[in-house]
């Protein structure tokens, strides 16, 4: 039995070849059927994101040929034009891997926890499509707790590294509530997007969205369940915003002191919160100046997300080597699996020797032989039995010099050294 996985990712495949072999939840199901009927494979997950592909499998084999061919004709791309690309793992070095993946140790934001609900997602699929057995299954559960453990021993994730969530942290720090108040987000690219979704993820009360193309704003707004307006009405709702966040590839500034002094005004001076994380600057600098306004730049943020990197790179050394241990803790459990096998055949043969030595005192006792006299036979007849293979083993292991043997013995038995 073999743990195998191939895989690419954002390190060393470029969009055009991760998305040839990305796998759509529509045929994930027939995929992973398809995977697992292939005759070396008895377990089998596929993980698709936008940064990566990986199959994980049990196999009789450490050749990854079978999966790469496989991907080929299920994908229908040549070999030669994702073998390159490729990355592969077997046993200890797959268990390090998933757990690092887990853990967001190998993802492009160091940290991220989306990788994990991905994984489960991964683990999910599997299990329905009934591709799941003892050992793939069981690492995927170990792979979870490692996830788990290190995310509550470790700070990897409790420091944003994106303008956006920063942002979005900052104003969870200004206000207590973020359920209660109104952002205004200018602007209808990925940066907005991706506050929106932040904010939305933290309970936002209300979003609005303004860009100068209001179709833009409009189909942004209608997925976090917001409001869009046109940039030109941006004078008439500003008022309403407790929190603010612009990110425009304007040349000239979209809000200036007086729009905000006005809007600050009519909010009979209730705080508002500002990020600009435009270059060249959204908001004039001279903003800053007003009371009751609190704005920062990409720059304030970006200090930020400089110190909360290096935390969380060294988070990630102490992720390692809660790692290190957590691999080892899998590979103990599967070698004990491997036991199991010696243990089941070593309990049936005593038990057969312990029925047929019954059934013969059963019979004595019949036959009229006194109690007493027939439990110590049974005893002494027990003994016998059970010790006689061990016996001669170890002592052929004697006359051979196999003094690992004797050694080995002495320690399962947990033998007394004799005066």
């Amino acid at each position: 039995m073999t743990l195998l996985t191939v895989g690419i990712n954002y390190n060393t495949a470029p969009v055009s070849i991760r998305e040839r072999l990305a796998f759509p939840a529509e045929i994930l199901d027939s995929s992973l059927k398809e995977l697992w009927r292939l005759k070396d494979i008895s377990e089998a997950a596929i993980l698709s994101t936008c940064n990566r592909t990986e199959f994980y499998c049990e196999a009789n084999t450490e050749n990854q040929q079978i999966l790469i061919d496989w991907v080929a004709d299920h994908r229908k791309i040549k070999p030669t034009d994702f073998t390159p690309y490729l990355y592969s793992h077997i046993d200890s070095e797959l268990i390090r891997h998933m757990f690092r993946v887990a853990c967001g140790l190998d993802s492009m934001i160091l940290g991220e926890p989306q990788i994990l609900g991905q994984m489960k997602g991964a683990y999910q699929a599997a299990y329905d499509a009934g591709t799941l057995g003892k050992h793939l299954g069981r690492l995927f559960q170990h792979t979870f707790a490692a996830a788990k453990k290190v995310r509550t021993d470790t700070a990897i994730g409790s420091s944003p590294v994106s303008v956006a969530f920063a942002a979005v942290q900052l104003a969870q720090q200004i206000f207590d509530k973020l359920g209660e108040q109104t952002a205004i987000l200018i602007g209808a690219g990925e940066t907005i997007e991706l506050t929106a979704r932040h904010l939305v993820q933290q309970g936002i009360g209300r979003i609005i969205i303004a860009n100068r193309t209001y179709d833009k704003a409009h189909a942004l707004a209608m997925r976090f369940n917001g409001y869009a307006i046109a940039l030109a009405e941006l004078p008439l709702h500003l008022a309403e915003a407790d929190i603010v966040v612009s990110s425009t590839a304007s040349q000239l500034p979209i809000l200036g002191k007086g729009r905000v002094e006005s809007a600050i005004k009519k909010r009979k001076h209730k705080p508002m919160f500002m990020v600009d994380l435009a270059v060249p600057r959204d908001i004039e600098a001279e903003v800053e100046q007003l009371d009751d306004v609190y704005l920062y730049t990409v720059d304030d943020l970006q200090n930020t997300i400089d110190q909360n990197m290096d935390n969380r790179r060294r988070a990630a050394e102490q992720a390692e080597e809660i790692i290190d241990t957590q691999v080892e803790n899998f590979l103990a459990w599967l070698r004990a699996q491997g036991a199991q096998t010696t243990i089941k055949d070593f309990r049936l043969q005593a038990e057969l020797t312990r029925d047929e030595t019954l059934t013969k005192t059963l019979g004595l006792l019949n036959s009229g032989m006194a109690p007493e006299e027939a439990l110590k036979r049974l005893a002494h007849t027990l003994t016998n039995k059970l010790i006689h293979t061990p016996s001669a083993q170890i002592r052929e292991a004697g006359a051979n010099e196999r003094h690992d043997l004797i050694a080995a013995a002495r320690e399962i038995f947990k033998l007394n050294t004799t005066q």
